[in-house]
């Protein structure tokens, strides 16, 4: 029986987003080079949701990317059961010489993460690439770590994070689930 535990309900989701776009906004001012990607799936829409706040608050559109990263993963070679489903990145814009905030849900192995950094490579040399997520719930295998933090969750390796969202799951929040 799998038990959920709430970490953020809508409105703490929404009020956690709200302060890291201010966050972003903060450190990157009216940065005209400032460019966000998602990472699929909820990344994306988490992205999608971070640029909207940042567009009203510059007052102008922010580029938005979503990036998938399926083919970039290195443990779906190694288990054949886990072959990965293909999205679609979609980068409508020139990343060369950007400031890039690369959005995820879940920070957790860091391998999501390197993945990402090679994909977006196949697109240009961005000139920074910063990281935001949502919830960082530790043990990491690689040394990534986000600028951009909504929550911090210590979890035990029966446990996972599953971040809900409207877009995908009619309804906003982040539950830990205890196997």
């Amino acid at each position: 029986m799998e038990e959920c535990g709430t970490i953020l309900s809508d409105k703490e989701m929404s009020r956690t987003l709200e302060r890291l776009a201010f966050e972003i906004y903060e450190r990157h001012g009216d940065n005209e080079n400032l460019a966000i990607i998602g990472i699929q799936r909820r990344g994306a829409d988490l992205a999608e949701r971070i640029k909207k706040l940042l567009d009203d608050r510059l007052g102008r559109k922010v580029p938005l990317g979503k990036l998938d990263i399926n083919l970039y993963r290195d443990d779906w070679t190694t288990n054949l059961e886990l072959a990965p489903t293909i999205n679609c990145s979609e980068i409508g814009f020139d990343i060369e010489g950007a400031s890039i905030v690369l959005v995820d849900d879940v920070l957790y192995s860091g391998r999501t993460i390197r993945a990402a950094l090679e994909a977006i490579l196949d697109y240009g040399r961005p000139k920074k690439v910063e990281l935001m997520v949502l919830v960082d719930r530790g043990h990491r295998e690689l040394p990534i770590q986000a600028d951009y933090v909504g929550k911090r969750v210590e979890t035990h390796g029966e446990e996972h994070v599953n971040v809900l969202v409207t877009e995908r799951d009619d309804e906003d929040r982040v539950c830990l689930v205890r196997s």
